[in-house]
């Protein structure tokens, strides 16, 4: 029998019930029942986390693959994941893990692990950073805390991938600790979000905002779904948001493929990826790729004098002539976290 975790951020309330308070969602949780993720639990007006030391999948990644093009580039990234999401996407490609208890009657799945032995095996990996990744981390909070204590212990950097729809409590816990972050804006507008995420992008584009604000590397990624987020208007108005925080932040406007729910589209045509990378730029964004589709729009070249800079096939990295975070032909300091993080404090 594990060991129930008491949860963070969450409220009793006099009937029995509580508020968590982790992620926008706000949940109100009967005792006996589970929040929208469906992991966290209120067990007699205690909540309670069901993934702590859970893992259902431990990988080493490049860390281009999350996408992270100007954090390290080259490195490799120690990825794990919990079952449970507080998103039901429908064009999900990881939901036979983000989605699991609420397709199996609750049940939950995973490799027990101490946060100790997960840095351990990163470390033993040779990698340079830990990616908490795949599902959304803010739902495995309480465990993901102590490995991020001991990653930053072991110098090794901790970067998220995440749907951005954490709460600024959540945030005040986490950002301390926390290197880069690739955020999803999977759209622009209210009404894409509710019909096709079960949220709202209001707190998503706070998030963004929070996070560059607080000094950690932050890149933004959109999958472009045929139909539904790619008219010039979305592309425009996305790209606006992401270039009104700041122009430096890199815009992944990627490639959608047929899954889950959303099996009634085709691709995202290569045509579309090209028409949004150039809104994007025309927008004010210095750096726009193109996810999905290997060796086409995934080199950083530099803003200023446009000379080619980091040159990648997909997930290798062919060439990258950058010098102490700068472009060789004319100087220009290029954003991005080109070392480690302690290295350079």
């Amino acid at each position: 029998m594990r060991e129930a975790k008491e949860a963070l951020l969450y409220e009793a309330k006099a009937d029995g019930s509580v508020r968590c308070r982790l992620c926008a969602h706000g949940c109100v949780i009967p005792s006996g029942s589970r929040g929208l993720c469906a992991v966290r639990e209120n067990v007699g007006g205690t909540l309670h986390s069901l993934v702590y030391g859970r893992l259902v999948s431990r990988e080493i990644d490049p860390i281009e693959k999350k996408p992270m093009f100007h954090f390290l580039p080259g490195s490799r990234a120690y990825s794990i994941a919990t079952v449970g999401c507080n998103f039901s996407c429908h064009n999900c490609q990881n939901h036979f893990i983000s989605q699991y208890p609420k397709h199996h009657e609750g049940r939950l799945v995973g490799d027990t692990m101490a946060a100790a032995g997960v840095v351990a095996e990163a470390v033993e990996a040779g990698c340079r950073s830990i990616a908490y990744t795949y599902t959304e981390p803010t739902i495995a909070l309480e465990f993901y805390l102590e490995v991020m204590e001991r990653a930053r212990e072991a110098d090794l950097a901790n970067v998220w991938v995440s749907n951005g729809y954490f709460t600024r409590d959540a945030a005040d816990l986490f950002l301390p600790l926390l290197d880069g972050i690739n955020i999803d804006l999977k759209g622009i507008s209210d009404d894409f979000y509710r019909e096709v995420i079960g949220a709202n992008v209001r707190p998503v584009l706070d998030s963004i905002e929070r996070v560059h604000e607080a000094g950690v590397w932050v890149e933004v990624t959109t999958l472009v779904i045929p139909g539904l987020n790619d008219s010039d208007d979305a592309m425009h108005w996305t790209s606006e948001a992401v270039a009104g925080i700041s122009p430096s932040i890199p815009w992944h406007v990627s490639r959608f493929f047929p899954a889950h729910r959303m099996i009634d589209r085709p691709p995202t045509p290569v045509p579309t990826l090209e028409r949004a990378r150039r809104i994007g730029q025309a927008s004010g964004l210095e750096y726009v790729y193109m996810g999905n589709v290997p060796g086409e729009g995934e080199d950083t070249r530099c803003p200023e004098c446009g000379a080619r800079l980091v040159a990648r096939a997909g997930y290798v990295i062919r060439d990258n002539r950058l010098r102490d975070g700068c472009c060789p032909d004319c100087g220009a300091a290029i954003a991005g976290v080109w070392e480690s993080p302690e290295a350079a404090l």
